[in-house]
Parts: structure tokens; sequence; C-alpha cells
């Protein structure tokens, strides 16, 4: 604020004019994003300050309630857009383990795609009611599983952006309407789901269609395939009856009148954004959201070009960056992935390269994918369901806040890896009734990971219990799925969190931690777990 100099009377008036036209102006931006329903306080980052909601946008930011930026990192969890109507690894997995985990990694967001199809069904598939919580999910719609899902990830911090992904259960159209339906059951479902979802503020926003392509155009005009116009109805008639949401627009892959570059991804075109910007009427609830992928999922020619990597930086600015760099809106980056991370492979370097890009330009992402079973990409989970990605998540911790993974030392020849010490076997160590398989599934020069299996081999659920362990030359820098306390120079004790308490007769519960190695005795040792 201007200081007003007490030597200089005549413009006094003049002055304080100015003030209270600035704070009315203040207040003024104040109600504005303020007038919309009572906001909740929701940890959804790692970060000391929590997020306040709803979210909303001021130019090229995404903004909480009280104005502070909101960085949006997070990964997809897919599964409700295909038959199985549900998020996949249910079969392996309880389904409040899993949101604990993605929470524990430091991602604060998960894109969760669905189809309409699903939505409208009375069946899901897939999930071993079995496992834990899941049994709460028997009997119940994909729309009620939805809710669940929603449900405990608010309790877990974690923020939602649901994702309209195909119209049927099988493939993703070129347009918002096709595979047997129409425009208004798109429009009338994204309706639905903003009334339903209203009152429960960690869902965020809505990703109107997933990847429009082929025919999709931007900016021509032309009511059937003119992406931009179907996403200015959607947006709109979302906002009429959910005011609090983000309306987030993808790209096209062609068409779009006078585009620079030739090649780029399903989704992820949105040079027409400047002459041809979405109209909303909340303009400051809109977010783009470009999608990329590197050479493991198709060998675009840039990557064969003689100037890559360096033409990336290019690419991103003319496809979709000059939109937060010019101020327009912000961007989400809605996917991007692949299996490689290497320094030498053009899916290694080109993913590198992005996530430097992210970091220095500040954009949101929601990464592809949590799930390994993302044929082209794999996931930050690999085949068990269970187990990190290691290198993978290590990359994207950079993103992260704090950084959950101590990246282990490059090598000198970046071709080779760096060689891991020696590999530990699985050890089981058996009380009673309790019964912990130890294996070290992760291990490099500076660091390793470590899981716990705790297995109830008696006939009677066990309602409680803690893991106990002495570990030496070690400290711990990420763990999930209990809390980790140290008792004592080297003693922790491992205690659940309140949904993976109880154990069934045969049940089994996961828990783990990454620590970077303090010397050559770096160990658990004397592991056991007790009923209490």
């Amino acid at each position: 604020m201007r200081v007003i100099s007490k030597s200089k009377p005549r413009t006094f008036r003049l002055h304080k004019q100015f003030l209270i036209f600035s704070l009315s102006l203040v207040v003024f931006l104040v109600i504005i994003l303020t007038k919309l329903p009572a906001s909740i306080q929701l940890n959804a980052s790692r970060a000391a300050t929590p997020i306040e909601l709803p979210l909303s946008t001021i130019g090229r930011t995404i903004v909480d309630a009280k104005g502070k930026v909101v960085l949006l990192r997070g990964v997809n969890w897919f599964g409700m857009e295909t038959d199985t109507h549900a998020p996949h690894g249910l079969w392996k997995r309880d389904y409040k383990e899993i949101l604990v985990q993605i929470k524990s990694l430091g991602y604060n967001v998960i894109r969760l795609p669905y189809s309409v199809a699903a939505l409208r069904s009375p069946n899901v598939s897939n999930i071993e009611f079995g496992i834990g919580s899941n049994i709460e999910l028997q009997g119940k719609t994909p729309l009620e599983v939805m809710d669940l899902i929603i449900q405990e990830a608010g309790r877990q911090g974690l923020l939602i952006l649901l994702d309209n992904h195909r119209l049927n259960d099988q493939q993703i159209p070129e347009l918002w309407y096709g595979d047997g339906f129409t425009e208004t059951d798109w429009i009338d479902t994204w309706k639905m789901l903003a009334i339903r979802y209203k009152n429960q503020a960690n869902v965020i926003g809505a990703d109107l269609k997933n990847e429009p392509h082929g025919k999709a155009s931007w900016g021509d005009n032309n009511i059937n395939t003119d992406w931009r116009l179907a996403a200015e109805r959607a947006g709109n008639a979302i906002l009429s009856v959910n005011p609090n949401w983000l309306i987030v627009v993808e790209g096209v892959e062609k068409n779009v009148p006078g585009q620079k570059l030739l090649e780029h991804w399903h989704g992820g075109n949105l040079e027409g954004v400047k002459r041809y910007p979405v109209r909303l009427s909340r303009s400051h609830k809109l977010v783009y959201s470009p999608h990329e992928y590197g050479a493991g999922v198709y060998n675009q020619p840039y990557f064969s070009a003689s100037n890559f990597p360096k033409n990336l930086i290019e690419r991103w600015q003319i496809g979709f960056n000059y939109i937060a760099s010019e101020n327009i809106a912000p961007i989400l980056i809605g996917e991007f992935g692949g299996r490689k991370v290497d320094l030498n492979s053009k899916e290694g370097i080109w993913q590198n390269e992005l996530v430097k890009y992210i970091q220095k330009n500040n954009l949101s992402f929601t990464y592809w994918s949590w799930n390994p079973d993302s044929s082209d990409t794999g996931g930050i989970l690999l085949d068990d369901w269970q187990s990190i990605d290691l290198p993978k998540q290590q990359l994207l911790s950079q993103l992260l806040s704090p950084v959950q993974v101590q990246p282990p030392d490059q090598p000198s020849n970046p071709s080779i890896s760096p060689s891991p010490t020696a590999s530990v076997s699985p050890s089981p160590t058996s009380t009673a009734q309790l019964k912990v398989t130890t294996d070290i599934n992760s291990n490099w020069k500076t660091g390793f990971c470590v899981s716990f299996k705790i297995t109830n081999q008696g006939n009677t659920k066990v309602s409680n219990w803690q893991l106990g362990f002495k570990m030496n030359q070690a400290k711990i820098n990420n763990s999930w799925n209990a809390d980790f306390k140290q008792q004592g120079a080297i003693q922790y004790v491992v205690t659940p969190l309140d949904w993976g308490k109880t154990i069934e007769p045969n049940q089994v519960r996961d828990t783990g931690f990454c620590a970077n190695k303090l010397g050559s005795d770096y160990q658990p040792q004397q592991i056991a777990a007790v009923s209490i």
C-alpha cells in the first residue's frame, strides 16, 4: 500500500479517494471469490498451510478461497471408465489403503476417470470384498462406489477431479457424443454429478471430456465438431447448478485454424485458445488441460529431429504453455507418463525434460498413471499393486513437497544403472498369532525401501496391533499405511491407521518405509508384531 505523506496536504483528499477505491476493489474481489457455499479446510498437500476450498483462478494461477496459490500435483487412478465400473486394483487391495499410499507419497489430487455407461449401470466387478474395507463396497452401484471413494479421499486430505473419460466402456470417442450417447446424455451426467457432490468440497471440478481428437475441431464454429463451443455449453450447464467447480477443458488433436505445429497428441492441441477462448459464465473457474506423451506411446517425428530434446521447449510453449505465460488461464497437464525415466532412451529423456519444465513453470499435473495395468505407460505402482516403481517416483518427487524419496547417486556413465547392494530375501518373523514378512524391495547406494506384511495366522480376528523393530544406521524419509515413531536411538514402534487396526484371520496388512542409509548397518532387525 502506498504511504501518504503528511507534508503534501493538497493531495491528501485525492489519495484518500484512491485508498477508498482500492479497498472497495479488494472487498469486491473477496466477495466474488467467497460468495460461493462455505468451504472447508482440507490439508490437501504436504505443505504446512492447508488449502481452503473451493478453488478458483486468477490469471495463470489456481487459488484457494483465501487467494493462496495452489499447485495440483496428482495421479490418475483409472478403472471406472472400463467394464469393471470401479477403479482397478481393488481385486488386490483395500481401497482405503490405496488412498493412504497415494497421499503418503506426496500427491494431493486424484483424477478419477469414469464412463457415462458405468454411472448408469447397477453393477461393479473385479472387487475382492473380503479385503479389509472393500466389504463396504459390496452391493453398491458404481455411483455409490464413487461416493465412498470420494468420501474417504476427503478424509485422507485428497482432492478429486472427475474425468469423463469415455461414453461407453470400450473406447475413447472422438467427440463428446456418439457410441450410443447424445450430447444431452453427456451434459445431464455432468449436471447430476455436479449436484450430487455440491457439498463434497474435496471434489474440485470437471474434466469435461477426455482427449477430443479426429473430427474434433476448435474455433471453426461447426456445431457438430467444434469442441470449444461444446465445452462452453457443458461448462456453463455445470456452473449453473454448482458454481464451486473448476471447469477443465482439454485441447483437440488437429482442425485448429492457423495452427503452427503439425503433430499433437489427442487432447494436446490448445493452439486455438488465444483466438478462440472458452467463454464461461464464471471465467475465474476455467483451467486448460493438455495431454503429453513420449516416444514409448508413439514415436512422433519430432522425437527423431536433430535438435531433440531442445525442440520440446518450443513445442510446449506453442502448444499450450503460452496460455499460462500470457496470463490467460492456468495449465493442468492432465496426463503424461511412460515406462522409461532414464537419460538415454527417447522416452526417458522426454519425461525428464517435461518434469523440469513443469517445475520451472509451476504447472499443475495429474500423472498417468497410478495403475500398473496401463499397457503403454505402466504406473507408479508395480504389477503387484503394492510396490512403488522407485525410479519413476524419484523423478516425480522433484515436483512434490517435500521430496518423498531420496534419489540414488547418478552413475558416471549414464548408460549403466546404479548397482544395488546385496539383495535381501524376505524374512518371516513369527509371534503367537501375527507373522511379519520383511522384504527390502528396493536398494541402492544411498537408500532403500522396505515393506512389512503382517499376517493373522490365527483363528480369531486381531482388533489392534503394533509392530516394533530396531534400526541403527538409517533415517526414514517416507512411510505408508501406518505411523512410524522412533523411540530412543534405534527403536521404532509402528502403529496402524484407524482403518487398518483390525486384521481378520488369514488377512494381510501391508506397511513400509523408505530410508536414507547412514552406514552399512542399516537393515531393520528384531522385527515383531504383537496384538494389543
